[in-house]
């Protein structure tokens, strides 16, 4: 792994030289990842990468290199500092071992000693590396049992002597823990055989101990209920390196992990503690989802329930029948209650339950089944609870609700449509009688107005127009039998007054029963 190095100064030609002069020193492993002009981008890029070695200006305007100095080290307390200045001034120099400065160079810096410095400092942190190295491999088999052990006492103890010893350098360092879980574990192997399972499982640790390593992040221990307890060496500046390994792992596996972090710690009790918080991070990632890092679960304490689920369930109903997909969205978000606050997840499959209950319930009473519709089989959507996010189980009943609404509204779409064709059927039996829409609406059982109303939505015309342009074309069709006389026709169409016939003939026509006949020779 590289030692990464960056430079700071506010003055470009002293910053360009030195980052040529420590090029140029051949210095193996060693990397400049960066230059900055002042302490603000200097930080930026402590965020974005972690540094060994920080040589910096100590005059710079605006934030001073000391001031830089104290900030990177609260980001990355391991990271080693040499100071550059041009004034030969003590406070400096005093204030530079406060903060475990490695070394204090003055301008202009001799080429010697900037050598001296650099391939020193090169040499203590590949020994810091290998001593931790050492350190996490030298703990046998029984020594994990005891330290895992020893994480979930509720009350711990001291520990074992050999246990205290092992702890130690990393309370010295500072340590935190942070527990691995890979994600939706059952749902991605209870395909898989036994062996399978395995198999992948042993395939996940050898990935996660491999980055560990190359990463030096620490420790790694298989816990319990496929989980890993990552013992992290150094302060929450490795939280990026933490997701780093996140983002690698879901680019090398079908699934990805998420991990739950602590705080850094410099005692035993507060080390203990820290495992409790990566507990308690990693279980709210029901809230706030997987695939990331976790810390600080203390804001997402769950809430109750809110009282009115009765009322968005019928809501929502309702806006199935109407095909109004945003209304379903709303209204899953307050049944989750997904801006007010996260629910237990106790109490989001109780009303997981209690949604398809009621829904089963209002469809049964349509003549419909909710499991049949969606396909569920044994009644029972046993994948609801295989979930680990609340985000996942809302994400899920959001596309089988959309569907469910499709359904309902297609299936609906051709009972109207069949409707239709029926209500047309029974005017055309009908025709020689009066036919009017509050007729046909009480020979299907429906209101005048919604059947009007349906029947103009499917059709694209009112009742009143479709039921004269079938009169004018049976008339027409009757007109072409010279025997009829075209009062008799009228007679048979529904149309008792011959004046009004004529009337609406023409109307419809453009010309008079009469003319018709002779226009067309009849």
């Amino acid at each position: 792994m590289d030692i990464t190095m960056l430079l700071v100064d506010d003055e470009a030609i002293d910053l360009e030289w030195m980052r040529v002069r420590i090029e140029k020193g051949g210095y193996p492993g060693l990397h400049i990842a960066g230059t900055a002009k002042s302490g603000f981008t200097a930080l930026a890029v402590m965020e974005q990468e972690r540094i060994d070695i920080i040589v910096s200006d100590i005059r710079m305007p605006i934030m001073s290199g000391m001031e830089f100095a104290r900030k990177a080290k609260e980001i990355n307390p391991d990271v080693h500092l040499v100071f550059i200045s041009g004034h030969k001034d003590f406070d400096y120099a005093k204030e530079a071992i406060q903060l475990n400065a490695v070394d204090y160079l003055l301008k202009p810096v001799d080429d010697g000693e900037l050598a001296r410095t650099v391939a020193g400092l090169c040499a203590k942190i590949r020994e810091e590396r290998r001593s931790r190295s050492t350190a996490t491999e030298a703990l046998p088999y029984v020594q994990r049992e005891l330290l895992l052990r020893w994480f979930r006492e509720a009350a711990p103890g001291p520990g074992e002597e050999r246990l205290q010893a092992f702890l130690a350098p990393y309370l010295e360092q500072g340590a935190f823990v942070a527990l691995l879980e890979a994600d939706d574990w059952e749902r991605h192997a209870k395909e898989k055989t036994v062996d399978e399972r395995r198999e992948l499982l042993t395939e996940v640790e050898a990935f996660l101990r491999g980055f560990v390593k190359d990463a030096d992040l620490g420790h790694l221990m298989n816990g319990f209920d496929n989980r890993f307890v990552l013992l992290a060496l150094g302060e929450a500046g490795k939280e990026a390196q933490l997701g780093e390994m996140i983002r690698s792992f879901g680019q090398a596996f079908p699934l990805t992990i998420t991990a739950g972090a602590g705080a850094t710690a410099h005692t035993r009790e507060a080390l203990h503690e820290s495992y409790r918080q990566a507990e308690a991070a990693l279980s709210i990632k029901w809230v706030l989802g997987k695939n990331r890092v976790i810390r600080d679960a203390a804001p997402w304490r769950p809430v109750k329930a809110a009282e009115d689920a009765g009322r968005f369930i019928d809501e929502m109903m309702q806006a199935m029948l109407d095909y109004d997909l945003v209304k379903i969205d709303d209204c899953l978000i307050n049944l989750f209650q997904l801006k007010s606050g996260p629910l237990s997840k106790s109490e989001a499959y109780d009303r997981i339950i209690r949604i398809t209950s009621k829904l089963h319930s209002d469809l049964q009473r349509m003549g419909e089944s909710l499991y049949e519709l969606l396909n569920w089989g044994a009644h029972r959507p046993d994948i609801l609870f295989e979930f680990e996010t609340m985000q996942d189980i809302v994400s899920w009943l959001r596309r089988r609700f959309f569907e469910l609404s499709e359904l309902l509204f297609m299936k609906r779409r051709k009972q109207d449509r069949r409707l239709i064709v029926e209500m047309m059927d029974y005017v055309e039996e009908r025709l020689e009688h009066k036919v009017t829409l509050k007729d046909v609406a009480a020979r299907f059982d429906f209101s005048p107005n919604y059947l009007g109303h349906l029947f103009k939505v499917e059709t694209g015309m009112a009742f009143s127009d479709y039921l004269n342009e079938v009169r004018m074309k049976r008339a027409c069709t009757l007109l072409g039998d010279p025997r009829l006389k075209v009062y008799e026709i009228a007679d048979r169409i529904g149309y008792k007054n011959i004046i009004y016939f004529n009337r609406m003939f023409k109307q419809m026509l453009g010309m008079t029963p009469g003319e018709y006949r002779k226009k067309n020779n009849i």
